[in-house]
């Protein structure tokens, strides 16, 4: 139980530290509306979607005013459509992400997740039709989100998906040049994806999961900033072992508000509550930030020299606050680091401290990966594959979820500006090392295979 000086402390996370439930997402089956009857299919899924979803919005917003702790974003995530659909080829793959979209539309939720295949080892006919249908499923519809599992630490990476994935990014940036190529803003490339996840662009609902779960995804980077904050007001000294210390007691804080939220909100709509997402998910907001929690940790900015070890610190009690107050945490549960997302870190993109290198070594420690990072617009395909590859390789060797949201942007140079808006952001493109050069590497082809360890039982 929170003491009443815990629970004044959290009521103050929420008036003035950026606390709130970032999402509760509402996963639901869809693997019963398959068929191979198109008309009949799409039926099928606005139905199932609208049943359980319609009082979604209305039961988080009521939950949201009850305890003053806002419920920033409903989403719902489905299962992969590549499985659903597996009938039908690409053009019919956009007609349902249509009905997904506007499914979403109807019960008012921001985005729907789930435009997805898993082809960590080899690529179905589904799959290939669902990736063949992601530029033009996201450039025409708003709400839709996809996602590409390419690699996994078990099975190795699937570097013919990988490449494919190089060339679906390209295309989907070029049909929406006029918006900076706003359709990868929804389209992830998993190593390792997990099946719980909550936040966008990656959810979906996993196979192994119920026909439907409330899973809830909670922030905070501005909540656990001020408490390094006064921890070191009043402790100048503190070290990181203790400082640590009190990230860990914030997490628990954090994520026991979001487990009370998503369980009221599951018990309202009759359905099973799945798992807290504890995650360091920024926004655009000054003082909602990832980079800003390790300037409060003594770096200039991120990027310079002991950045990775300073999010390692963060991710790691994060991790363990968040286990401690929860036996459903799940999902991603971090820090993520979205450059246009945050703020500080598309500013230190913008002054030259963080560039792509240094970004790609955060990444093996952090939640995620490469995340919203926008690029120049010429980047070749084989390039962004080359980069994904890479991110890859940092999920699987790790054992550890890794992706990848690249954004070559159309028309635009490094140096220029990537305008996405909303809790999307904008930023700085980064310039890609000799990103022009051709790359022999990724057009090879093949199965990079599992790691050793992955093997021993």
């Amino acid at each position: 139980m929170l003491t009443e000086r815990e629970i004044v402390s959290t009521l103050e996370m929420v008036k003035n530290e950026h606390l709130d439930v970032r999402t509760v997402t509402l996963g639901l089956s869809l693997f019963d509306c398959a068929g191979d009857e198109l008309g009949t299919v799409r039926r099928r899924i606005a139905e199932r979607i609208r049943r359980p979803a319609e009082r979604l919005v209305s039961v988080c917003d009521r939950i949201g005013q009850k305890y003053g702790i806002p419920v920033v974003n409903k989403r719902i995530a489905v299962s992969p459509i590549a499985v659903v659909a597996a009938a039908f080829g690409a053009p019919e793959m956009v007609e349902i992400a249509r009905t997904l979209d506007a499914a979403a539309r109807e019960v008012r939720v921001d985005f729907i997740g789930g435009f997805s295949a898993l082809v960590e080892k080899g690529i179905a006919r589904g799959d290939r039709a669902l990736i063949e249908a992601i530029p033009e499923a996201l450039a025409s519809t708003e709400r839709v989100c996809a996602s590409v599992n390419v690699a996994s630490t078990r099975s190795g990476i699937n570097m013919d998906a990988v490449l494919r994935m190089g060339e679906v990014i390209k295309a989907a940036a070029e049909r929406t040049r006029e918006r900076d190529g706003i359709a990868c803003t929804k389209l992830c490339v998993f190593a390792n994806i997990p099946e719980d996840i909550p936040f966008m662009a990656g959810a979906y609902l996993g196979v192994g999961e119920a026909d439907a779960v409330i899973n809830v995804g909670v922030s905070g980077p501005g909540v656990v900033r001020k408490a390094i904050d006064r921890a070191l007001a009043e402790q100048p000294g503190l070290d990181l072992g203790g400082l640590s210390e009190i990230i860990k007691k914030t997490a628990y804080k954090v994520t026991r508000v979001g487990e009370l939220i998503g369980r009221e909100v599951a018990e309202a709509l009759g359905i099973p509550f799945g798992v807290v997402d504890l995650s360091l998910a920024p926004t655009p907001q000054v003082g909602d930030s990832v980079g800003e929690i390790l300037q409060s940790l003594g770096l200039l900015a991120i990027g310079v020299p002991g950045s990775t070890a300073a999010l390692a610190l963060l991710n790691d009690a994060v991790k363990k606050g968040g286990a401690f107050a929860s036996s459903r945490v799940g999902g991603l549960s971090g820090a993520f680091v979205p450059v246009s997302e945050d703020v500080n870190i598309a500013e230190a993109a913008r002054s030259g401290i963080l560039g792509l290198e240094k970004l790609e070594a955060l990444t093996s420690v952090c939640s995620v990966g490469l995340d919203m990072v926008a690029l120049p617009g010429d980047t070749p395909a084989e390039t962004l594959a080359a980069i994904i590859a890479d991110e890859m390789a940092i999920g699987v060797i790790n054992q550890k979820a890794a992706a990848a949201r690249l954004i070559p942007v159309p028309g635009k140079q490094a140096g220029e500006q990537a305008v996405f808006g909303g809790l999307l952001g904008q930023t700085t493109i980064i310039p890609v090392n000799r990103g022009s050069a051709e790359n022999l590497f990724v057009r090879r082809g093949g199965l990079i295979p599992a790691p050793i360890h992955s093997l021993r039982n």
